[in-house]
């Protein structure tokens, strides 16, 4: 006998789209060591977490360190001080009403958004937008919901909505019935947006369908323009078909630190092969007690500082900061004659290649000739091909510095 492996990771075609990108660029560096390279690809923040956070956290770090204040092991749900802060704070003043009891702290969105599908069944039918978030549809090859993937880069058993440039980004309704779709908007990668009608356009689809909407709302924040959700529970009925995932990554700086919260309302239902009902909360919070031993408590205590009048007033000017980046890349591109979408409501650009290039072409381009490492589009996806998403997270300075860089390029 031999141990056997999870054949369905083996589907996995290509390696983890920021995993090639980190080996590429530092392969490229080793070869050019004297070279500066503006890594504008991967999503990370530069600005440090704000001072806020910082003095809370030192308190809390100080309190394990006393008999009287030490904290073992917490609630894998989350402590109620934080829970409590995120309630009144992100739902409350937009009219939406949870139950401590719906709110799960975490450590990123990128680990609940991959591991909420173990609560469902392996012959759902998945749904993503096309470009996508990679996580979303890895993490169900590797549980066997997929199939293998096709000549034209899909995978047979997923169902993918083109988010094209012709339809102006916003995903289409499936023709054929889904039973679980991932939506991301402010979306990435694309930084594009839906309206409080489109998005309703989806959760009247869900309520009709009794399918569930996985809703990631990472980059929330990011959002100016009036008439846009910040939650999915702005929409009626969105309670009974959508789960709802929140970073403190990309606000409040906390990418190194790692702490998120996942929705998951209590009406919602999922339904065993005899058709009986079951709380999918009711599920998540089975899996967390499980599987996951919770937050720390200095992290989680971080997290509230990110509440105060003061926290408010740094995660403002980190916003501003990276969308004042935003839009130094789009106007810098446009005047090159690009083609830019994103960059109002999200940190993402999402650029058309020139000349007909490929994404990886134009990748090749931007770190060799003006030493920029962006992210080739087709790793989100087949749609994704001819285009190249960069990111406003980098410095002002090296924002500039790039953009400087590429007005010399003949492109």
């Amino acid at each position: 006998m031999s141990v056997k492996i999870n054949e369905n990771y083996l589907l996995l075609e290509s390696n983890y789209i920021f995993s090639e990108i980190t080996q590429r660029v530092e392969k490229y560096q080793k070869e050019n060591p004297d070279v500066d390279v503006i890594s504008m690809g991967i999503g990370d923040v530069t600005r440090p977490l704000p001072q806020a956070v910082i003095k809370k956290f030192k308190k809390a770090v100080d309190e394990m360190s006393k008999k009287d204040t030490f904290h073992g092991y917490g609630p894998e749900q989350g402590y109620d001080f934080l829970i409590e802060e995120i309630i009144k704070n992100d739902y409350e003043p937009r009219g939406i009403t949870l139950s401590k009891e719906e709110v799960f702290i975490s450590d990123g969105a990128k680990c609940d958004t991959g591991n909420i599908q173990e609560i469902f069944g392996l012959e759902n039918i998945v749904a993503v937008t096309d470009p996508v978030y990679p996580v979303y549809v890895d993490s169900n090859v590797m549980a066997g919901r997929t199939g293998p993937m096709g000549d034209d880069g899909r995978y047979h058993n997923l169902v993918y909505i083109p988010c094209t440039e012709e339809n102006e980004f916003v995903p289409e309704l499936p023709e054929t019935p889904v039973d679980l779709i991932y939506l991301c908007f402010p979306n990435n990668p694309t930084g594009t947006v839906l309206n409080k009608k489109q998005l309703t356009v989806w959760v009247d689809y869900a309520r009709e369908n009794n399918s569930i909407i996985l809703f990631d709302a990472a980059y929330e924040a990011y959002i100016s323009e009036k008439d846009i959700p910040h939650s999915i529970y702005e929409i009626s009925g969105a309670r009974e078909v959508a789960i709802e995932f929140r970073s403190f990554s990309k606000n409040a700086g906390f990418t190194g630190t790692r702490c998120a919260y996942t929705v998951v309302p209590k009406e919602l239902l999922g339904f065993d092969a005899k058709g009986n009902p079951h709380s999918v909360n009711e599920l998540w919070n089975r899996r967390q007690a499980t599987k996951f031993n919770g937050v720390s408590y200095p992290i989680q205590v971080a997290a509230s500082a990110v509440y105060t009048p003061e926290g408010q007033a740094e995660i403002q000017e980190s916003i501003d900061y990276y969308m004042k980046n935003a839009s130094i890349i789009r106007d810098s591109l446009s005047k090159l004659g690009l083609k830019v979408f994103g960059g109002v409501n999200s940190p993402y650009i999402w650029i058309k290649t020139p000349e007909d290039m490929d994404s990886w072409q134009f990748f090749d381009l931007l770190l060799n000739e003006a030493h920029i490492a962006g992210t080739p589009g087709v790793g989100f996806g087949p749609s994704g091909e001819g285009y190249l998403r960069l990111t406003a997270f980098n410095t002002l300075e090296n924002t500039k510095e790039a953009m400087e860089r590429l007005s010399k390029l003949s492109i």
